[in-house]
């Protein structure tokens, strides 16, 4: 059986804004192959776990190292993590009044390809590889001419998320409460393009208030983060206890 190769790894991270220390020696180990999750009470730190992995300039880390690949990211600009492989699912996805969603996706593909040194794709042919992606995650294609995120409801939004992963075809992907505000139709439907976008050369990082999108996509392991740590490893039945019992059913475990 081959090994596989470490994606991720975060040793001892500290983490301030505002002169208040919110990671507070955070460590994780994700592989290609995997996909992760982590729960956790409100004002634990999940959020700004991936707006720290993703560069975010208002938060500073005072210890710790984060690797992507082997390489540190720590103090990395946002554009450069970004084309290096690293995609992040905004929790609350913006409104760009003017821009439209066909420009945006085009733009953010083509400055990939350019950091990639790969040809850029031109307007024609891109238009043909959105319509393929839109069609496997069965959105309208109506959506491309509309200004980005503009007028949309939540769970157009989050599916506009779903479609930029599947373009940019990142070898991390950080989902940042993917599924709040989502009704049921919704949130299945994102779940199930999750589950067709993973595989063994990538990786997905889940950040989830709810079990039912954890019983959704079976993820191989879930986190359970407090006061900015991890304090509590374990699979699906780790968010089941916890519906169940509340964050207290932690605390009886360890």
């Amino acid at each position: 059986m081959i090994n596989k190769k470490e994606i991720l790894k975060i040793n001892n991270l500290h983490v301030n804004t505002s002169n208040k220390e919110i990671i507070t020696g955070l460590n994780l180990s994700i592989n290609k192959g995997e996909i992760h999750a982590i729960m956790g009470k409100n004002g634990s730190g999940k959020s700004t776990l991936a707006k720290v992995i993703t560069g975010h300039p208002s938060y500073q880390v005072t210890k710790g190292n984060i690797f992507f690949k082997d390489e540190e990211i720590t103090n990395e600009e946002p554009e450069n993590i970004s084309h290096k492989g690293i995609f992040l699912a905004f929790q609350y996805p913006i409104e760009v009044p003017g821009v439209s969603n066909l420009d945006f996706l085009r733009l953010a593909y083509n400055s990939k390809q350019k950091k990639l040194n790969k040809k850029e794709i031109d307007p024609l042919s891109f238009f043909e590889l959105i319509n393929k992606k839109l069609k496997k995650i069965d959105m309208d294609p109506l959506f491309l001419n509309r200004h980005l995120n503009e007028g949309f409801s939540g769970g157009e939004k989050k599916k506009n998320e779903i479609l930029q992963m599947s373009l940019l075809q990142s070898e991390l992907s950080i989902l940042d409460e993917i599924d709040s505000g989502l009704d049921v139709d919704a949130l299945k439907n994102i779940s199930n393009n999750i589950k067709k976008f993973a595989n063994e050369d990538n990786a997905i990082l889940l950040i989830t208030h709810y079990e039912k999108l954890i019983n959704y996509i079976n993820p191989n392991y879930v986190h359970i983060m407090d006061r900015g740590k991890i304090i509590f490893t374990g699979n699906k039945t780790v968010a089941s206890n916890i519906d169940k019992y509340g964050y207290d059913y932690i605390s009886l475990k360890k």
